[in-house]
């Protein structure tokens, strides 16, 4: 089992000129110490407008950053918003890409919806065609990352002619492609479209356990086609971290960063009424602070000994990695810190020897699977033929022809040929939604 860390980049009030910064730099820190660790993973997410709770809305700004200040660690978008109304696909191919190349190989690329209203309404996504807008930018992002030229879409979310994409990523055809998960369904989900699930609800191991098990059926089964070019098959599960020598003292340092973290989830998601940049969310969360349980024992929260069985549970489920939530809140940098010193030293090693054979195992079982599955995707491929490749004449070229030349189909300046369309794409005549 593997483990990583996440940053939702939380920024609870009272803020002065220098809040924003000082979380950004202390992240940078923490992940620099995370990779000399031995931690396999950082994941960045992706909000919009989400005061307090998120300010990570450019990810892949801060991975960029992660690069120059790491070796090893792998980086990870938990996750972008793939619909072309927030990220056009074009865009998280490039970036993708881009972060690939600056790191080494080291990008881990998680997909997702969004689902929150103040995300959502502002970008003018109405919430029953979230996931249709989700897997169109997902895959075409992935075919624009894997295919050269990249053959053009006619969507039903986005249009784009026959293009090169650059530049392309080191992990060929594209990086691990992963999808945000909250509930059983989802899972199934990503198991189905060979992706990595990123399970961002807190779930008990002997749960994760049937989650991991049914996840892995479908893997193996004809019914995985994959969303992008190759198949991940991973299951990443959330869990609050924090240890200290002394027990109590572990789980006094992130009380209260933990209950700020589990109100904020449920202000934006769940029984909110935001007033932007008036809504104070530090303060509600005070106020009702003593009223908020904090269940240290669903969590690896406490001294070494408890730290290690909390998570030796989720290894004998099955699960491929802990992503370990610590980050929130006011918590203190310093014990943070501390926190991942003690965990390097007295906990990891173990983990990360058996991890060695349990990955060759699994590799080894599943090849044959993933053979299967990426042929299944390659018959759904529609790779450009040379001869479909449209001329595409400079500007000026066109200015100066306009009046004396009409370009021959599939020019610019004439007909833009799409050499597919998505399966949601509409036909002439209809409504595109």
């Amino acid at each position: 089992m593997k483990f990583g860390i996440l940053y939702e980049m939380q920024s609870p009030r009272p803020w002065d000129g220098g809040s924003d910064q000082r979380k950004f730099a202390e992240a940078l820190d923490q992940i620099e110490l995370a990779d000399r660790i031995g931690i396999d993973y950082v994941w960045a997410v992706e909000h919009h407008f989400l005061e307090e709770y998120s300010h990570s809305s450019a990810p892949e700004v801060l991975l960029g950053a992660v690069t120059q200040r790491t070796k090893n660690i792998r980086l990870g978008h938990g996750i972008t918003l793939t619909s072309p109304r927030i990220n056009h696909p074009a865009r998280l191919a490039e970036r993708i890409s881009t972060l690939d190349v600056l790191s080494g190989g080291r990008v881990e690329w998680g997909t997702g919806e969004g689902s929150t209203a103040i995300e959502l309404e502002a970008f003018g996504i109405p919430y029953d065609e979230k996931r249709a807008m989700w897997e169109e930018g997902a895959r075409e992002a992935a075919n624009m990352m894997a295919l050269d030229p990249y053959p053009g879409c006619r969507g039903a979310y986005f249009t784009m002619p026959c293009r090169s994409v650059v530049p392309k990523p080191l992990q060929r055809p594209h990086p691990p492609m992963w999808l945000a998960c909250a509930r059983r369904e989802s899972i199934r989900r990503a198991a189905l479209n060979g992706l990595g699930a990123l399970v961002f609800g807190f779930v008990e191991p002997e749960e994760a356990a049937g989650w991991v098990r049914e996840y892995y059926d479908i893997i193996r089964s004809d019914a995985c086609v994959p969303a992008g070019h190759t198949v991940n098959a991973n299951v990443a599960a959330l869990c609050g971290f924090s240890v200290h020598e002394d027990g109590q003292v572990a789980v006094g340092r992130v009380a209260s960063g933990f209950g700020f973290f589990g109100y904020g989830l449920g202000h934006v998601w769940t029984f909110g009424e935001h007033r932007p940049g008036r809504t104070d969310l530090w303060g509600e969360f005070k106020r009702a602070e003593e009223r908020i349980p904090f269940h240290p024992e669903q969590g690896a929260i406490g001294d070494p000994a408890t730290v290690t069985d909390q998570l030796a549970r989720y290894e004998r489920a099955g699960v491929d990695q802990v992503i370990l939530l610590q980050a929130v809140g006011h918590n203190r940098h310093e014990h943070i810190c501390e926190s991942l010193e003690l965990f390097g030293r007295d906990i990891l090693p173990p983990f990360r020897a058996r991890d060695v054979l349990a990955q060759a195992r699994k590799d080894e079982s599943l090849e044959g699977h993933f053979a299967a599955a990426r042929d299944r995707r390659a018959r759904l491929t529609r790779y450009p033929r040379s001869e479909d490749i449209p001329v595409i004449r400079a500007a000026a070229r066109q200015e100066a022809l306009r009046d004396r030349l009409v370009p021959p189909e599939g020019e610019i300046g004439g007909g833009l040929p799409m050499l597919h369309e998505s399966p949601g794409a509409a036909r002439p005549g209809q409504d595109s939604g």
